[in-house]
């Protein structure tokens, strides 16, 4: 086995640890076990938009549409390819590399990758702003990218 020479990414890293928390739980406690990993991503989720609310607001900004993503928590690197457009007080983002969905599909995990992707941009934008919904229409592992649309709900 070749060791790799450079740092690996924390979000690969990240993705690894996810896996091996679902395969553990789905081997322990079958669906309930996943059930239980989603519930805990929206969890997690909600508290990383709240965290982002807090961010905006300590730089006197508010919990407002325009104020999501220039206050988001993590950071993009090379490892993410996207666009992100904003329209009609709409954020439209469209994904089209995705460090963690190509560390789980590389390892075929892709079952237990969707439970991430599905779950926690809709539970971050509730964690910023109740309001705020996440339209999460094409996944990476079906469509080979994935898009979102933000908007303040009617």
């Amino acid at each position: 086995m070749e060791c790799e020479q450079k740092p690996v990414s924390m979000f690969v890293l990240f993705a690894r640890l996810f896996s091996i928390v679902a395969k553990n739980l789905e081997n322990e406690f079958g669906q309930k076990g996943l059930e239980v990993l989603a519930k805990s991503v929206k969890e997690f989720g909600v508290a990383r938009g709240q965290d982002i609310a807090r961010r905006a607001e300590a730089q006197g900004e508010d919990n407002s549409i325009g104020n999501y993503l220039k206050n988001y928590d993590m950071e993009r690197s090379e490892l993410f390819g996207y666009v992100t457009e904003y329209k009609d007080n709409k954020i439209y983002q469209e994904f089209t590399r995705c460090i963690f969905a190509e560390t789980w599909m590389n390892a075929g995990e892709e079952k237990y990758g969707r439970i991430y992707c599905e779950n926690i941009d809709p539970a971050i934008a509730e964690g910023f702003n109740k309001d705020l919904q996440c339209e999460h229409d094409n996944i990476m592992y079906k469509d080979k990218k994935c898009t979102f649309c933000f908007k303040i709900k009617e």
